[in-house]
């Protein structure tokens, strides 16, 4: 008794592959039952079919459709076959389309996003509300930005979300999220806390400014060196968090991002003020590899993250996607 192999089976590593190209007009011949129908379906002429069927006869090494009567008539073989040509046929067409949209609603996932505190304070509360509203099942895991390298959204990073570098591997993808500004957050009943600030009063405050790395110096410095004024920096802090916290017990500014400014003032009792000089703007966005560019689940991360940074800036050129 001859066996099949299993249609589930895996191919012979060492064999070559078939040609593929025939595997529709199998799967319309055995359907239809006859060569015209087969040729009428694929839009091919009959003798165009009745070439190929010679082809199939020969790689399955059974003659499928033999005469019976005025017609053809399905081998035992060609019986045997029909479901597994079909389904093999159904997942040839499913790996060859473009992904379909995500289910939210069924949509179970961990995302891995590395991020600064900016980013948690502000767009981390909001993210989650938003995952909770629209895809329940989502998991997210807020890792802390470090000596990283963008590399590792090769392997165990699902997204970068801040001020990236320059330079981007070749294989990584970014899109702009918005463009920031800064200003200073202080304790809302500190007296220079109700009116503007000049840029005499304001370097003349105490300051607080965020750095991980410990550094006094930056882009404020030598605005304000520009005008014939200096600063006295009272703290560093390694988070805009710490930053802000640092401010409700001092009578020194805290330098933040806006966004981060105005959910700190939301909860705490801060005052926000314009920093009195010509700062540069800075761009935050997103990065991603190439292998989840077109991943139905990560475009909806990234959608989000654009959706929800819109509301403290400009929208991006880029939609994420």
């Amino acid at each position: 008794m001859q066996h099949s192999r299993s249609a589930s089976a895996p191919p012979d590593a060492m064999a070559p592959l078939p040609d593929m190209n025939l595997l529709p007009a199998l799967d319309a011949l055995l359907r239809a039952g006859s060569v015209a129908g087969a040729a009428a379906e694929l839009s091919v002429s009959p003798s165009a079919m009745s070439r190929t069927l010679g082809r199939l006869r020969r790689v399955v090494g059974d003659p499928l459709l033999v005469p019976s009567g005025r017609g053809l008539t399905l081998t035992p073989r060609a019986h045997e076959m029909r479901p597994g040509v079909q389904a093999a046929l159904a997942a040839a067409v499913a790996a060859l389309h473009p992904p379909l949209d995500v289910e939210l609603a069924t949509l179970e996932r961990e995302f891995r996003i590395r991020t600064n505190d900016g980013v948690a304070m502000s767009l981390g509360a909001p993210l989650l509300a938003l995952a909770a509203r629209e895809a329940p099942g989502v998991r997210l895991r807020l890792l802390p930005e470090g000596d990283e390298d963008p590399a590792d959204l090769r392997t165990h990073i699902d997204l970068d979300v801040g001020e990236l570098p320059e330079r981007l591997p070749h294989d990584v993808r970014s899109a702009v999220l918005h463009v920031h500004r800064y200003v200073a957050v202080a304790r809302a009943d500190a007296p220079f806390a109700r009116g503007p600030l000049t840029a005499a009063s304001f370097a003349a405050l105490p300051h607080i400014t965020v750095t991980r790395r410990g550094r006094t110096h930056s882009v404020v410095d030598d605005r304000l060196a520009e005008l014939g004024l200096g600063r006295d920096v009272l703290a560093t802090a390694p988070t805009y968090g710490a930053a802000c916290f640092f401010a409700l017990r001092t009578d020194a500014l805290a330098l933040v991002p806006v966004e981060v400014a105005t959910e700190a003032a939301r909860v705490m009792p801060l005052a926000v003020l314009e920093i009195p000089l010509d700062l540069p703007r800075v761009t935050s966005a997103q990065a991603w590899h190439v292998r989840l560019d077109a991943d139905p689940a990560h475009r909806w991360l990234r959608r989000s993250f654009t959706r929800l940074a819109a509301e403290f800036g400009p929208a991006s050129e880029s939609d994420g996607s």
